[in-house]
């Protein structure tokens, strides 16, 4: 076979076959392909999309590139959690230890930064020690032990998917329901699971601009399970403006913490919970979502949960001091206050400007080998629908290097928008998929 070919056909409209996806797939995963052309042939897919037999081929594809886990060994049901990508979007931490809290088992396998998006293994690296990069034997013994893992992928776990979503962060191809679909569905169902929760973003700052984009993903990932015996449900949620306060890395964690001890912001919280019921009831361990948010709260306030994050953080070699004082997160020395020009309600507070300053700050990647600053970030203390006065903050940025806090600053003056009328704020929860 030839891959320019593939990519001249695909370019054009055309279909690959089944083989020829398992081919190109396996020599780009062996580097028979390079990183230019598979650049070009996600931009094809992007552009053109896959029909279901070649979607159906290049989740397989991706799936057998290396291993699939087997946790047949541990009693406890295993569920998982995805979320599509947003701004402010830490609720992969303190859901997990929660759940795990509750007596569900969860191999919770994440990813880096996407374009404007934070990382969950990003954020977890923020705490100290805390390695990410976990063989499968060692990814097993942790999840038997404290029933809860944090790790990405491994060398030898999907290996097709990691490199390929690096290069599309690199490559301006993110947001396709094809290849999001593929790549959040084959690492998932390499984990081996019981069950499986979406949280399908939509919104300014999610990849899925339009409700009905976003469940036509959520559909496309539903279905992939499905077929494949593994049962999904997907919440369609709000990423209009950003989750929670904080926006960064090591800002994140420390917000997450604040969840654990039920001190956490609303809208993290009452998501948090939301997709915590559907992962207690499809593990069969809560009958129905009240019960499921019963014992989720008993376990913030009896302190099981944090304790939980600790466990798991002591497990994986991370720092827990760091946890019981969050001051020690790194910081970046510098901050500038953007305060609101007039008195009012504020009627936006866009996802997407924030999220692309966050990354000019140094808080994700522009390309797929730079650096993260987990110090730099911006707080956002005001949500849509609030009163402001003249002089209050509307974010709190915190920086290193004046280059960057230049590229940023546009972007989070124009984020905010002041009016006289009272605004309804958008729901939280738009609905689900089965």
């Amino acid at each position: 076979m030839n891959v320019v070919e593939l990519i001249e056909r695909k370019r054009d409209g055309g279909a690959l076959t089944p083989d020829e996806i398992v081919w190109m797939i396996g020599r780009y995963s062996a580097d028979d392909i390079p990183d230019y052309q598979m650049s070009s042939m996600l931009m094809a897919v992007f552009k053109e999309g896959l029909d279901p037999e070649e979607l159906s081929a290049w989740v397989d594809a991706m799936l057998h590139s290396g291993d699939v886990l087997d946790f047949s060994h541990v009693a406890a049901p295993k569920v998982d959690k995805h979320s599509t990508g947003g701004v402010g979007d830490k609720i992969s931490i303190p859901l997990a230890p929660i759940v795990a809290a509750c007596g569900v088992a969860v191999p919770m396998m994440s990813g880096r930064g996407l374009g404007h998006t934070g990382g969950t293994l990003d954020k977890l690296e923020s705490i100290p020690g805390f390695r990410t990069a976990l063989d499968p034997p060692e990814f097993r013994a942790i999840l038997e032990k404290t029933g809860l893992v944090l790790a990405g992928q491994s060398e030898t776990l999907v290996p097709a998917d990691r490199r390929l979503y690096a290069l599309r962060d690199a490559t301006g191809t993110v947001p396709s329901i094809p290849l999001i679909s593929s790549s959040i569905m084959s690492k998932k169902l390499a984990e081996g699971l019981d069950a499986l929760v979406l949280d399908v973003k939509v919104g300014r700052g999610a990849f899925m601009k339009e409700l009905d984009d976003a469940r036509a993903l959520a559909e496309t990932m539903v279905s992939i399970g499905t077929v494949r015996g593994t049962a999904v449900t997907a919440l369609l949620t709000d990423m209009s403006q950003p989750l929670g306060r904080t926006i960064g890395n090591a800002n994140e964690i420390a917000e997450s913490v604040d969840v654990l001890r039920g001190e956490g912001p609303a809208d993290v919280t009452e998501l948090t919970f939301r997709l915590g019921e559907q992962m207690l009831v499809m593990g069969g361990v809560a009958p129905g979502p009240a019960e499921a948010r019963a014992q989720m709260e008993r376990a913030v306030e009896s302190g099981a949960a944090f304790e939980k994050l600790v466990e798991v953080v002591v497990a994986q070699g991370g720092d827990p001091s760091v946890l019981e004082d969050t001051s020690q997160l790194a910081r970046a020395r510098n901050e500038t206050v953007v305060a609101a020009p007039r008195s009012g309600v504020l009627a936006r507070c866009d996802a997407l400007d924030l999220g692309v300053a966050a990354l000019r700050l140094g808080a994700g990647r522009e390309k797929k080998e730079d650096g993260i600053d987990r110090g730099v970030g911006i707080v956002v203390p005001v949500a849509v629908g609030d009163t402001v006065a003249q002089g209050d903050p509307l974010a709190i940025l915190r920086w290193a290097g004046e280059r960057r806090l230049a590229d940023a600053m546009p972007l989070v003056e124009r984020a905010f928008e002041i009016g006289d009328e009272a605004v309804e704020p958008t729901p939280l929860v738009y609905g689900e998929v089965r």
